[in-house]
């Protein structure tokens, strides 16, 4: 094999265990999707008796289309694709506003604001003080409370400063011989070189959106304004106390199962369709940011 050609045995040896570790972990790592999905699809009885581990037994769409024909699930949709178009560009504008401004050698109150920075990133207020606050600026069943509260991730705002100090100084100074000021040095020049990491900001606070369920229990109330992973969990909720009942017969406890694995799987594609397409940018992002710095 070309791949371990002018290899010596021990690099050899060192290379198989690494592909086969590296096998092992995504065999790992995939398997609890395919089931769902598998699982989602099968015939019930199947399902029932535990007989499904990989493959789908049958098709069946029907746990798709009871979770489809709830009118819950457009509004939570709605909802969650407002929360991540919203959340996001508050996410990357704050962010990366502060974080070239973090970056700017000439800044001279950058340390004690940086300090500042990462000290929320190991204490905060609390839940019932960030209640309270969410309360009396009144954001209480509103979308803009899942949004305003998480405007900056501490971990995003470093790795994106890390970023802009890798950018070269002499970049900034051309722009500033030649008249540009700093947010046309930002806007023109340090922006179009950061797509990596802008699509990398753009996927951890998209993922974090989307994920999101915990704000929404807190300060909505409001059966309209619940994001998607609060109909989810409406679901898992109301089909496992179903399951819980004594007179539940094993056929009904299996159809409850298929329509969670199906919820599962209709809140959880959507997201992952987008990875693809910033892929690229992923790891190049997250490298040149947390390498510098």
């Amino acid at each position: 094999m070309n791949l371990f050609k002018r290899q010596s045995p021990s690099d050899i040896a060192f290379s198989i265990f690494v592909y086969t570790f590296i096998i092992f972990i995504i065999i790992v790592t995939m398997y609890p999707f395919v089931f769902v999905a598998s699982a989602s699809i099968s015939y019930t009885q199947y399902l029932a008796r535990q007989e499904i581990w990989l493959y789908p037994r049958g098709i069946n769409f029907n746990a798709y289309r009871r979770v489809l024909n709830d009118p819950m699930l457009l509004t939570s949709y709605r909802n969650t694709l407002w929360q991540v178009a919203v959340g996001t560009t508050i996410n990357l504008f704050m962010t990366t506003t502060l974080a070239y401004s973090l970056s700017r050698r000439n800044f001279s109150g950058r340390r004690f604001l940086m300090m500042a920075v990462v000290f929320t990133m190991f204490f905060s207020g609390g839940m019932i003080p960030t209640y309270m606050i969410v309360r009396s600026l009144g954001l209480l069943n509103t979308l803009w409370a899942l949004v305003i509260p998480t405007a900056i991730s501490t971990w995003n705002l470093i790795v994106t400063r890390s970023f802009f100090d890798s950018v070269p100084e002499s970049y900034h100074e051309a722009a500033t011989i030649d008249g540009a000021g700093e947010f046309r040095i930002f806007s023109t020049i340090i922006l179009p070189l950061s797509k990596p990491i802008l699509a990398t900001m753009v996927l951890f606070y998209a993922v974090a959106h989307w994920n999101s369920f915990f704000n929404a229990l807190l300060y909505i109330n409001r059966e309209h304004l619940f994001p998607l992973q609060i109909f989810l969990r409406r679901i898992l909720i109301q089909y496992e106390a179903s399951d819980m009942m004594v007179d539940v017969i094993l056929d009904r406890e299996a159809v409850g199962l298929s329509i969670r694995y199906a919820a599962i799987i209709i809140s959880t594609v959507p997201i992952l369709c987008v990875y693809p397409f910033l892929q690229k940018y992923f790891v190049k992002g997250v490298m040149i940011g947390g390498i510098k710095g």
